[in-house]
């Protein structure tokens, strides 16, 4: 297993949708398990594959007792608010407070390309609509004013450089 390192924004596989998944295979699964060990490594609950730099529908997370990886997600369902701080390992040590909507269903593919729906709530609700976004090429800012974003995007900046 490796770990990866892991896209800052605004690199332009951040921004743009992914590829679907097709083939599942041994490659799949080695590379599932390095992003679980590199989301890990990051202290992550989700970790999509953009983030890696992959420019493709993938995901996986561990999140409120739910581990899962999810090929092709779509979200079916979304219903109910929820408030709640949000973060992104794309974005470093960033966080906003953002609605969300309360309770996820989402249709998958598993690792091994089998078909899946879960239906989840809170901070796991969070996450599944946090990592579809990604495959979706959004990232969490986009959905916050532009002021909030802007200023975000600033302090963003101004660590990086900092860091450097």
């Amino acid at each position: 297993m490796a770990i990866k390192p892991i896209v800052d924004y605004p690199a332009a596989v951040l921004l743009e949708p992914g590829e679907p998944v097709v083939n599942f295979n041994s490659e799949l699964e080695q590379l599932t398990r390095d992003m679980f060990e590199t989301m890990y490594d990051a202290r992550g609950v989700g970790l999509a594959a953009q983030q890696i730099g992959l420019p493709l529908r993938l995901f996986v997370m561990d999140c409120d007792g739910i581990k899962l990886v999810a090929a092709n997600p779509e979200v079916i369902s979304a219903e109910g608010e929820q408030d709640g701080e949000e973060g992104c390992l794309s974005v470093g040590a960033i966080h906003a407070d953002l609605k969300r909507a309360a309770k996820v269903k989402l249709r998958a593919q598993d690792v091994t390309g089998k078909v899946f729906e879960k239906e989840v709530t809170g901070l796991a609700a969070r996450c599944f609509l946090h990592e579809t976004d990604h495959n979706d090429g959004i990232l969490f800012i986009r959905h916050l004013s532009p002021l909030r974003r802007d200023l975000l995007i600033r302090k963003f900046r101004k660590m990086k450089k900092n860091a450097e």
